[in-house]
């Protein structure tokens, strides 16, 4: 078998992990392997059923094209994939003997874990059965491990401390990690990036969001969330402030009369950014489906290379991992976006008065090359205007009143 290509401009791939063992039985369309583009993880499946013999190793970086694999179609049989009925194994609890410590029970892994993803729970101590495989069959991987071990051990493994051994490990960053290493990198040297902030009062938007959310998920499906009404006041932004929808080609400057809004959400495998296409033309509750969908796919390493690439500018939400304030950074081509931040309750002035109020800090980085101050500035205050007045979403950038008035 060979490396099919991922998409235009690819020509290498990385072998991320085997999903088989050397001389596994496979299924035709089953999926044996996940690579690692410089633009996403994708799964490869078997062409042929048969006995599969692995020439490339997990790690290798292989050309489009090249020979990875073999399948021998004479031979035939049933796969682990089908036969696998068996739950993850519980660890084996070992009685201790009187002023005696046990030694540690080693956890039981049966095949619904990758080769790695096996070796990787052997070593780490963690239980098998309290990670969700995001394969096929319910298949633990590699990046679940990652993402479990990343997302904290339960109470009781925490007690007991870690460390201490003073050992080392070193890894091959992925082609996806590198790339974006790269492209990070060169937006520091090759923009004039500057950040803007603002404060928002989300009081408003968060008595609409309580009164209505129940009536919207009964109706639509989906719950009622502050990403889409960020969405919303960005597209309108952008229609007022193009340039900041736009980017530089050469010495050329290109704007659209669309915003293709890219949402970053957090995944197994890292920060991802699909993109909601036509966001100026949706209402809120098709934005929350679909940043839903995108989101999910994420979750579950299936977006598509087309899926994640051409948007026009990008909103991020460190606020859910507890970020007070940041400084993102543009996501190329693209020439700003915002950063959205956690919600903490702050005494604020109203008219004269010290109240308390729930605040979030926003944050706009922009390329000064191509947006001025006065824009960026212009920008995150009609952002502001919008989310602390959710009306001028429906009527625009003006209020009810400058609609009825002509103003």
């Amino acid at each position: 078998m060979k490396i099919p290509s991922p998409g235009e401009s690819i020509t290498e791939v990385e072998i991320a992990s085997w999903m088989v063992e050397n001389g596994e039985y496979v299924d035709v369309d089953q999926p044996i392997a996940e690579i690692d583009s410089d633009k996403a993880t994708l799964e490869l499946v078997a062409e042929f059923a048969g006995a599969i013999t692995l020439i490339a190793e997990e790690g290798d970086a292989v050309e489009v094209g090249s020979v990875v694999c073999s399948i021998d179609t004479s031979v035939k049989g049933t796969s682990k994939a089908k036969t696998e009925t068996k739950p993850v194994e519980k660890e084996e609890v070992v009685a201790k003997k009187p002023k005696e410590e046990a030694p540690k029970a080693e956890a039981k892994i049966d095949a619904k874990a990758t080769p790695v993803a096996r070796e990787m729970i052997k070593e780490s101590g963690v239980k098998a059965s309290s990670i969700k495989g995001s394969g096929a069959n319910g298949r633990i991987t590699k990046g679940d491990v990652e993402a479990y071990i990343s997302g904290g051990i339960d109470a009781a493994s925490a007690m007991q401390g870690w460390g201490g051994t003073r050992d080392e490990s070193k890894k091959k960053m992925s082609m996806l990690r590198r790339k974006v290493a790269q492209r990070l990198v060169a937006v520091k040297q090759e923009t004039a990036m500057l950040t803007t902030f603002n404060e928002i009062d989300m009081s408003f938007v968060m008595d609409l969001r309580k009164k209505h959310k129940e009536a919207f998920r009964e109706k639509h499906g989906v719950n009622l969330g502050f990403m889409s009404f960020f969405t919303k006041a960005c597209t309108e932004a952008l229609r007022l402030f193009p340039s900041v929808n736009g980017m530089i080609d050469g010495d050329q400057v290109i704007t659209y009369d669309y915003a293709d809004i890219g949402v970053a959400v957090s995944s197994p495998k890292g920060l991802m950014v699909p993109v909601v296409r036509n966001a100026e033309q949706m209402s809120l509750a098709e934005i929350e489906a679909e940043i839903k969908r995108l989101a999910i796919k994420a979750r579950d390493g299936k977006l598509a290379i087309d899926e994640m690439t051409g948007g026009t500018f990008t909103i991020t939400n460190g606020g859910v991992f507890g970020s007070m304030m940041s400084t993102p950074i543009i996501n190329p081509p693209q020439s700003a976006i915002l950063g959205m931040h956690n919600i903490v309750e702050r005494p604020i002035a109203v008219n004269g008065e010290v109240v308390i109020r729930p605040i979030m800090y926003i944050a706009l980085s922009y390329d000064h090359r191509i947006i001025d101050g006065k824009e960026s500035v212009s920008f995150l205050y009609k952002v502001k205007e919008m989310i602390e007045n959710p009306l001028k979403l429906m009527f625009g950038a003006k209020s009810p009143e400058e609609v009825l008035l002509g103003l």
